[in-house]
């Protein structure tokens, strides 16, 4: 099997150096190794020597080539990333941001107080989209909502007794280092 050796013009490869060095100026890493990898073609080497001095799979480096090849350098850049699309929109935010200030009550749930397990059934009926509810935390931290934890009180409680208790009975019960 022949290797893939590109034949750049010298104006072309002038052109792919600057790109290069502003793809590095503004971040862009990844185009900046792929414009590498054509680069180190058009020089001479093969992929899988463009391979070991980018650290990258041969496969990707000859994939690289073969775009460049047929697309030239918008081949070379940032594609759309495939995965899952952006959770709620805006408007779904503000909606869920409405369902949750006039509470579970309103909504039909017994409770006064949501839970994450509460809101993720309210998206799922509300948007038909799915989340773990520790993800649905994520989503109402970024809402600017906070974790609101009760406090455990005891309703029938003497607040004498209980100061009482703490003061002096629990001291002496609690472990106390040896001397």
């Amino acid at each position: 099997m022949q290797p893939r050796i590109l034949k750049l013009h010298p104006n072309t490869a002038i052109k792919l150096k600057k790109l290069k060095m502003t793809a590095e100026q503004s971040g862009e890493y990844r185009v900046a190794k792929r414009i590498h990898a054509v680069l180190l073609n058009a020089s001479g080497h093969t992929s899988g020597s463009i391979s070991n001095l980018l650290h990258s799979p041969r496969s990707r480096v000859s994939a690289w080539l073969q775009i460049f090849e047929a697309y030239g350098y918008d081949g070379l850049l940032e594609g759309h990333r495939g995965g899952r699309p952006q959770g709620l929109s805006e408007k779904q935010k503000t909606i869920l941001s409405d369902i949750i200030d006039s509470g579970p009550v309103a909504y039909g749930y017994l409770s006064g107080v949501w839970t994450s397990l509460m809101l993720t059934g309210v998206i799922a009926n509300e948007f038909h989209r799915t989340y773990h509810p520790g993800h649905v935390r994520k989503i109402l931290y970024d809402m600017t909502y906070s974790l609101q934890r009760p406090k455990r009180v005891l309703a029938n409680a003497d607040p004498d007794k209980q100061n009482k208790w703490r003061r002096y009975t629990y001291p002496n019960i609690k472990k106390k280092p040896r001397a």
